[in-house]
């Protein structure tokens, strides 16, 4: 059932989109913070994402079922952020990539390395960690508790 994330696929009823739901981002957050990468597949054309949505952005089908997802990938996009918001002026330069999971999902997310020691190819696995205080401090309300996804090198 795509609300329970057992990989099953249906359709999805709006009332199975509450915040537990691993088809809405704190339902995401929850499970990531619990050590799962959640991703759907629709069941109408296979495509994959990350996170969870109730419909496909491919077909539109609301198909839809809650994967477990690998933690390993590519980079097949990448660049620098020279000038981050406040919050993350510390961590200055910062690496951002768009990585395909094993799964063929896409996932974007930081990567723990510079920029010159990473290029399209590279393989990363996926980290989680807690936001720091600073960070949390930007953070939107609901967002305070949700965890930071970052590729490692592997």
């Amino acid at each position: 059932m795509a609300g329970r994330g057992d990989g099953s696929p249906k359709r999805v009823r709006p009332e199975e989109l509450t915040a537990e739901s691993p088809l809405t981002l704190p339902g995401f957050f929850a499970a990531l913070s619990d050590g799962r990468l959640l991703g759907g597949r629709c069941d109408e054309c296979e495509q994959a994402f990350v996170p969870p949505r109730p419909a496909c952005y491919a077909c539109g089908s609301r198909e839809i079922a809650v994967e477990e997802q690998p933690r390993e990938g590519t980079i097949v996009a990448d660049t620098e952020v020279a000038r981050p918001a406040p919050a993350f002026a510390a961590d200055a330069p910062l690496t951002i990539a768009v990585i395909e999971l094993d799964s063929g999902a896409r996932l974007t997310g930081r990567v723990a390395a510079d920029y010159e020691a990473v290029e399209i190819g590279t393989p990363v696995e996926l980290t989680v960690r807690e936001l720091t205080d600073r960070e949390k401090e930007f953070a939107l309300d609901h967002e305070g508790e949700w965890p930071l996804h970052v590729f490692e090198p592997a």
